[in-house]
């Protein structure tokens, strides 16, 4: 890795606190208790419905889900299908699974308190390295080190302009080499803020990364049939037959069939049931 002077990084540095004192978004997963604390399982479901979705779209869809299961505890003790409403309209609904199970797993391995450890988190159903250092890093404000989408942004803007097929291990050297000694958690937010900045105006460029890999088309999609079924059987079990009546779309059989396998439907009498 190129060797960079102490100027440089504080160059650097300044260039985000900068932009987020100017320009912090206010989020509601950002949002501390009146004591101060800042609350796991809040930011754990932030981080997943911000997985391949956008902030603006995450918002509201927050605001319902935590007022319909405020902790663990009430998610871990609701329906799938309560759930899968729930997630409604945020897509990719094997989260909504995985969040449940996960909540059911602090409360039963755990009594309910989140464990301040990344390894711990990562053996709990769809959370993986960067998710579980990021509940580090929200709730706990440790110094932890991990890449999204808006981090390689920024650094491969200020770092790497000129190339391509960045490789996310030289990425990763400038976060651990930039992160400072403290404010851990609004570092992050800092820079969070500073690549959806970039990604507005000078366009996404982590599509210089090596790991980029472009999102497919969703219109006419298996996901947005997946969608389309999750959504009808929200109002009630349907036969094969219905769900034909619904749509022609050949794979709805075997779409039908992964659902089921994925646990987010169920066959029951001749009809497939949500959760």
């Amino acid at each position: 890795m190129q060797h960079y002077r102490p100027q440089e990084i504080r160059n650097f540095q300044d260039t985000v606190w900068n932009h987020f004192a100017n320009h912090r978004r206010e989020m509601p997963w950002r949002k501390p208790s009146p004591s101060g604390y800042f609350d796991p399982y809040k930011i754990t479901v932030s981080e997943i419905m911000l997985q391949q979705t956008q902030v603006e779209r995450v918002k509201p869809k927050f605001n319902e889900f935590m007022a319909k299961f405020p902790t663990a505890e009430a998610l871990a003790t609701s329906s799938l299908s309560d759930v899968l409403v729930a997630w409604n309209g945020l897509g990719y609904n094997r989260r909504a699974k995985y969040l449940w199970l996960a909540a059911q797993c602090i409360v039963s391995e755990y009594g309910g308190v989140f464990p301040r450890d990344s390894e711990a988190l990562q053996k709990m159903p769809g959370i993986g390295p960067n998710t579980a250092a990021a509940i580090c890093a929200y709730a706990y404000d440790m110094p932890v080190i991990f890449l999204e989408t808006n981090i390689r942004t920024v650094i491969i803007h200020l770092f790497f302009a000129d190339q391509t097929n960045v490789k996310d291990t030289d990425i990763l050297a400038i976060v651990k080499l930039t992160i400072p000694a403290k404010n851990i958690r609004e570092w992050y937010w800092a820079l969070m803020d500073y690549g959806s900045f970039l990604k507005s105006t000078i366009g996404n460029k982590s599509r210089q990364a090596k790991s980029y890999t472009k999102q497919s088309t969703f219109r006419g999609s298996k996901r947005q049939l997946r969608g389309m079924i999750l959504r009808t059987l929200q109002k009630g079990p349907l036969r094969t037959e219905q769900l034909q009546s619904i749509t022609n779309d050949d794979r709805l059989s075997a779409t039908c069939d992964e659902l089921a396998r994925d646990g987010l439907v169920h066959f029951e009498n001749d009809q497939y049931v949500l959760g």
